[in-house]
C-alpha cells in the first residue's frame, strides 16, 4: 500500500440551536489518501484493491476511535466513504470499501452488528463526501441518522484513492423525532 499521507479530523458539536451540548457530540474521521495502482486502466481482478481495504478497516478505525479518546464499546456509530480520482472508475472504490474492510473496522469497534452505511464518487483534488452514519449495533436508532462532511484540499489525484472512515461516540444533538433509543435497543440482529 503506497500511503501519501494520514490525516484524522475530530468534530465536536459544543451547542445547537442556542442550546449547550454538554457532553459535546464528536465525530472522528480517519483518512488515508492512497496510490490507486489500476488508475488509467481496466483490470478485471481487484483482489489487490479488497486486500487494502482490509488493511485499512483496521488502520483507520482504530485511528478514529482512539481520535476519541474511548474504548471500543463506546463507539456508537460508524461510516464509510471513498473518494477515486478522474483517472481511476466507481469500483475500484467498491473493492476497498466493500469484501474485505468491515471485519477489521468492526473489530476496531468491539462490534458491529449493522451494515457500515458508505457512499463512493468520482471526483478531484479537495472536493467533498458526505459520509452517512448509522449506530454500529441498531441501524433503526433514528437519533444515530447523521453524516460527516470530510475533503482534503490536495486529494484525490488522478491517480489516488481517499478513503474514510468515521466513528461517532454519540448521536445528534438534541434528538427528538421518536423511535427506538439506544437504551431500547436489543442489539441482536443488526437493526433493532
Amino acid at each position: 500500500m503506497e500511503i501519501r499521507k494520514l490525516l484524522v479530523v475530530v468534530e465536536e458539536t459544543h451547542a445547537e440551536m442556542d442550546r449547550a451540548i454538554n457532553p459535546p457530540t464528536r465525530k472522528a474521521a480517519a483518512i488515508a489518501v492512497l496510490k490507486n495502482p489500476f488508475a488509467g486502466r481496466y483490470v478485471e481482478d481487484l483482489t489487490p484493491l479488497m486486500d487494502l481495504g482490509e488493511e485499512l478497516g483496521g488502520l483507520l478505525g482504530n485511528k478514529a476511535r482512539q481520535a476519541l479518546g474511548i474504548a471500543p464499546e463506546q463507539a456508537e456509530s460508524y461510516g464509510k466513504a471513498c473518494i477515486v480520482g478522474m483517472r481511476g472508475e466507481l469500483e475500484h472504490a467498491g473493492a476497498i470499501l466493500h469484501p474485505k474492510l468491515g471485519k477489521p473496522f468492526r473489530d476496531a469497534l468491539g462490534r458491529g452488528l449493522a451494515l457500515i452505511p458508505s457512499v463512493k464518487k468520482r471526483g478531484h483534488a479537495g472536493c467533498t463526501i458526505d459520509v452517512p452514519l448509522n449506530h454500529k449495533d441498531a441501524a433503526f436508532i433514528r437519533s444515530h441518522f447523521d453524516g460527516m462532511t470530510v475533503s482534503v484540499p490536495d486529494a484525490p489525484a488522478g491517480d489516488e484513492l481517499v478513503v474514510v472512515l468515521v466513528v461517532t461516540d454519540s448521536g445528534r444533538p438534541l434528538p427528538r423525532i421518536g423511535g427506538l433509543t439506544k437504551d431500547q435497543a436489543k442489539y441482536e440482529d443488526g437493526l433493532r
